[in-house]
């Protein structure tokens, strides 16, 4: 699709969040620019043409935390318009773990990060979380007792 094309039929453009899980905790990135700057969000990025959105998250987590991880489910799918301030960017919610052949055990922050941490599951709702990340979560704690996949507008 040419750029004439795109701005005529205004699509969402696809990206990935991934939530790496270790136990109870979750690995959360802090961004080092907008939107949320400062805020801690979901390891995650655009799909680039000619990505499967499996590839794209690889990727993005490898680039934000130079963690090999292992795509183990898809939670959902996030597509409501007002979900991130840059535009209609929809996501496809991966839940992943370390790779056991990963060379580093130990996230390090990468591209756009300025901070690493994980956050207990049981504790995440007295954070501050960036674009739709704290819903994710909330999904994520749904998930883990019922294994089905979420999306914007099904109510739990």
């Amino acid at each position: 699709m040419n750029t004439l094309e795109r701005e005529r039929y205004k699509n969402p453009i696809p990206t990935v969040d991934t939530i790496i899980h270790d136990n109870s905790q979750v690995l959360f990135i802090t961004r080092k620019k907008e939107p949320f700057k400062g805020k801690m969000v979901l390891p995650g990025g655009f799909i680039n043409e000619g990505e499967t959105a499996e590839d794209a998250a690889i990727r993005e987590v490898k680039e934000e935390t130079f963690l090999d991880i292992v795509l183990e489910h898809i939670l959902g799918v996030y597509s409501d318009p007002s979900r991130d301030p840059r535009g209609h960017i929809m996501s496809t919610v991966f839940i992943g773990k370390i790779s056991s052949t990963s060379s580093n055990k130990d996230p390090v922050p990468g591209d756009g990060v300025s901070a690493i941490q994980w956050v207990h599951i049981e504790a995440f709702e007295k954070e501050d979380f960036g674009f739709d990340h704290k819903k994710i979560l909330t999904d994520y704690k749904i998930w883990k007792q019922s294994k089905q996949t979420s999306w914007s507008s099904k109510g739990i």
